[in-house]
């Protein structure tokens, strides 16, 4: 733990940071999955949506993190470099195992509560569920991509970092046309190699199929992902002035944004393969929210606006990773009512807020509660000035 940073933030990064973070819990936790907004839904298999923004922004951000966070090694290889390459990559990984395996406890631990056996027993069996243990998922993803793209970054001249995010999108989009990867069937290649590494006990399942939308084999577009962050990163940390680096990130944005636009007449857009062309077009519009700000916040001096993402943006895998714990929690701790009981989550969703709000209205206000809980927990580490790294 940090209680100062030993340089000065980006204060636009930090917005941008924190909006998508604001983003994924609000998404993440509605009052009821049966009764949510569009917008506020994942696309059903091609296309995009407003909440199929917010993973791949962060991401993208990600990406022009790291390219400011290894310029003091001057991207050169040192065993202190790779040593906290791999440390972080690692503690990524066990966290967002530990969180499965958390969900996994609570709901086993809740569901063995009308079974007749001791609690040792039931602590036990609780305890013991690695047979369904989810091998990928979000937080195994963003470890793996943020590794293999800094790695590859202190690897390579930086000139040549293009050709790899060519390479990559160019040789997933090949591998997806031949192996049946804009197919929900089983005979998609993402899901295959997924079932040959981990078997079907250790994905996720879109009804029937098992099929993991972090899959391995979709990591290799993400890891482009990472890429195009990084190549912008150089530029928002360059001595250029500050409208040159504005205008080069909305031309790219634009640029990026339009040609995954044209290229998913043939290519879809799909974030649960995570297709070429939905790197090409969530890179585009990160870029150019990141310029929007850079031009808003330190262009116009417009900042106090931003101070309640910037809450989020300072501790943004430890907010998360927070979020998704009380999220575990909330759902598994039962409150008396009526003749039954109901979890904390039912009782403020079901009682306190679809009573006079209705369905729809009541899960995003849950989901806006939720993120309010979340932020202020945040708001007193900003406060004291604590930036959790993780």
């Amino acid at each position: 733990m940090d209680t100062t940073l030993q340089k000065q933030r980006l204060l636009a990064l930090d917005v941008l940071r924190g909006l998508t973070i604001a983003g994924m819990i609000l998404v993440n936790n509605p009052g009821s999955w049966a009764s949510i907004y569009a917008p506020l839904r994942h696309a059903e298999w091609n296309g995009l949506t407003p909440t199929d923004l917010v993973f791949p922004f962060f991401m993208f951000i990600m990406g022009v993190s790291t390219y400011l966070s290894l310029r003091k090694y001057e991207f050169q290889w040192s065993r202190e470099a790779v040593w906290k390459i791999l440390r972080r990559t690692v503690v990524i990984l066990l966290i967002g195992w530990g969180v499965g395996w958390f969900a996994r406890f609570c709901s086993t631990f809740v569901a063995l509560g009308d079974e007749p056996i001791g609690w040792g027993e039931r602590i036990g069996r609780s305890c013991w569920t690695f047979e369904r243990m989810r091998i990928l998922g979000v937080l195994p993803r963003l470890a793996l991509s943020y590794g293999a793209a800094a790695l590859i970054a202190l690897s390579l001249p930086h000139r040549r970092i293009p050709w790899v995010i060519a390479s990559l999108l160019v040789g997933y989009t090949l591998l997806l046309t031949f192996g049946h990867g804009y197919e929900i069937s089983e005979a998609n290649l993402i899901g295959v190699v997924d079932r040959a590494l981990w078997g079907p006990a250790h994905m996720y399942h879109e009804g029937d199929l098992s099929f993991d939308p972090e899959g391995l084999l979709s990591t290799l577009p993400s890891v482009a992902h990472v890429l195009i962050g990084f190549c912008c990163g150089a530029w928002v940390a360059s001595s250029r002035p500050l409208n040159d680096k504005i205008l080069r990130l909305l031309l790219l944005g634009v640029a990026l944004t339009l040609g995954g636009w044209l290229m998913s007449y043939g290519w879809p857009i799909n974030k649960k393969v995570w297709s070429s062309t939905f790197v090409l077009t969530t890179c585009g519009m990160g870029a150019s929210l990141l310029g929007g700000l850079l031009w808003l916040i330190d262009g116009q001096g417009k900042k106090r606006w931003g101070r309640f993402f910037e809450v989020f943006g300072v501790n943004p895998l430890f907010l998360y990773v927070l979020a998704s714990i009380l999220s575990i929690l909330m759902g598994s701790i039962s409150l008396p009512h009526g003749d039954g009981s109901l979890s904390i989550h039912g009782w403020i969703y079901l009682v306190a807020l679809k009573s006079w709000l209705g369905a729809h209205a009541a899960s995003l206000a849950f989901a806006l509660l939720f993120v309010g809980i979340n932020w202020g927990i945040g708001w007193i580490l900003y406060r004291h000035k604590i930036y959790i790294k993780i």
